[in-house]
C-alpha cells in the first residue's frame, strides 16, 4: 500500500463506485476523504444480488455530491495523478458509461438500472449540474 497523507490527492472506490478525492483525515484503518469528481458511477440495483429485479429492493444509487465526505478504508485509496476533472463533467460521463454498459446487453435488470440513472439525472442531477 502507498504512503498516503493529509492533503494528498486520491483515487477511491467507495459503494461500488470510483471517485477522485482530497485525504482530509487519517483514521487509522480509514481515510476521510472529500469528493471532487467521479470516475465511475455507482452501480444500481441490489448490490447482494447483483443482476436481480424479483424478489429484490432495486436500490436507485447517486453518485456522492462534490465536497461530499466519505470514510473509505485504506486499501481502497490510491494516489491519483493527473488534472482534476471538473466535478459536472466528471459526473456526466460516468454516467455515460454506465447507460453504454447497460445497453450492451438487453435484460430486464439493465432496462430498470437505465430508468433509476435517467430518473436520477432528471430529478437530481438535473436541479444541480446539468444546468
Amino acid at each position: 500500500m502507498a504512503n498516503i497523507t493529509v492533503g494528498e490527492v486520491v483515487r477511491a472506490h467507495y459503494n461500488s463506485g470510483k471517485y477522485i478525492g482530497e485525504v482530509v483525515e487519517d483514521r487509522g484503518d480509514r481515510f476521510l476523504i472529500k469528493v471532487l469528481a467521479v470516475q465511475k458511477h455507482p452501480m444500481q440495483g441490489d448490490l447482494h444480488n447483483p443482476g436481480e429485479v424479483e424478489g429484490v429492493f432495486f436500490h436507485e444509487r447517486k453518485a456522492l455530491a462534490r465536497n461530499e465526505k466519505m470514510n473509505v478504508k485504506k486499501p481502497a485509496v490510491h494516489p491519483y495523478e493527473g488534472e482534476i476533472p471538473d466535478y459536472r463533467e466528471s459526473l456526466m460521463s460516468a454516467i455515460e458509461k454506465l447507460k453504454q454498459k447497460l445497453t450492451l446487453k438487453d435484460s430486464e435488470f439493465n432496462q430498470k438500472a437505465l430508468e433509476k440513472l435517467e430518473e436520477l439525472e432528471t430529478n437530481d442531477y438535473g436541479k444541480s449540474y446539468y444546468k
